[in-house]
């Protein structure tokens, strides 16, 4: 019973990361109705910076991350403004190719940079364990679901008691009234897609110390993120956190079970097609996900 409770936790951890990842994806796609393929990219290129912060100019951690957070905000409000805004008038489509041609454009950019070299990235949390009532659980998986928490909390106290975050909300669900009441409609996307950089870049950097840091870092976690959305249902926040949650655990508890004749079957390179076979599952059975609403739509 204990080695199945550690796995547990250890899934939270990981899954808390999907989540964080989720609700990214979750928070533009219903302020722009489009998934936006480089979100992985874009905190692989945050957490970069972090590295550079920490290794090439000394600084310590939590300072690099806040900074790392900041720059992440601007640079998600810049891609907004400079290259999803002009093109929001066109089809989906096109925006999303505009994403996919973002996701190869911070690839290649990473790699120019920095190269495709796999570095460490430090964890903040200590290495040791502790050992709860015999469950050994390790310090880096505590810090890695306080902080996923943590983040979750902020996000939904902005979200239900802020002027903006309540703007934010009105833009994302309806545009049109929003523009009569006087929301600035694009500048409150655009700080939507700050947010869903800034969540991104937690999702990086919690991620790397555990898999090392190169340019494809995230193109895995990115497809776990997106497995839980839409298990979760891709338009509900409290979905994206519930389905990475979900996920993270399920995925754990399984890679626990394979050492028994019943699940010898699965295997860690299963992990992924997993993910991929839930996202085809839930599409095919409920579309809307678990806690996504089914818009019925009168001709």
């Amino acid at each position: 019973m204990a080695d199945f409770l550690q796995q547990v936790v250890a899934g939270l951890a990981s899954g808390g990361i999907y989540a964080l990842l989720a609700l990214a994806l979750v928070l533009i796609h219903r302020a722009t109705g489009i998934i936006n393929f480089a979100q992985g990219e874009m905190a692989m290129f945050s957490t970069y910076i972090l590295w550079t912060l920490t290794v090439n100019h000394g600084w310590p951690y939590w300072p690099a991350f806040v900074i790392t957070l900041v720059l992440s905000f601007g640079g998600g409000l810049g891609v907004y403004q400079a290259v999803i805004r002009p093109n929001s008038r066109g089809s989906v489509l096109r925006v999303v190719i505009v994403t996919i041609g973002l996701l190869i454009l911070l690839n290649g950019l990473v790699q120019l940079i920095w190269s495709g070299e796999v570095r460490a990235v430090e964890s903040p949390f200590p290495s040791g364990t502790i050992d709860l009532g015999g469950v050994v659980i390790a310090w880096a998986d505590l810090g890695t679901i306080a902080v996923s928490l943590g983040i979750v909390i902020l996000l939904w106290l902005f979200f239900q008691f802020t002027k903006v975050g309540l703007a934010m909300r009105a833009a994302a669900v309806n545009p049109t009234e929003a523009r009569l009441v006087g929301v600035r409609v694009p500048w409150m996307l655009g700080l939507g897609w700050g947010l869903a950089a800034v969540l991104g870049a937690v999702a990086g950097m919690l991620t790397a110390p555990s898999v090392f840091l190169d340019p494809n870092m995230m193109q895995a976690i990115l497809i776990y993120a997106f497995a839980a959305a839409v298990l979760g249902g891709i338009d509900s926040p409290i979905g994206a956190v519930v389905g990475g949650l979900t996920l993270g655990v399920m995925l754990n508890v399984l890679s626990w079970l394979s050492q028994y004749s019943l699940f010898d079957w699965f295997t860690e390179e299963l992990r992924l097609p997993t993910a991929l076979l839930i996202i085809l599952v839930v599409l095919l059975i409920k579309p809307a996900g678990i806690f996504g609403r089914t818009e019925v739509k009168r001709v």
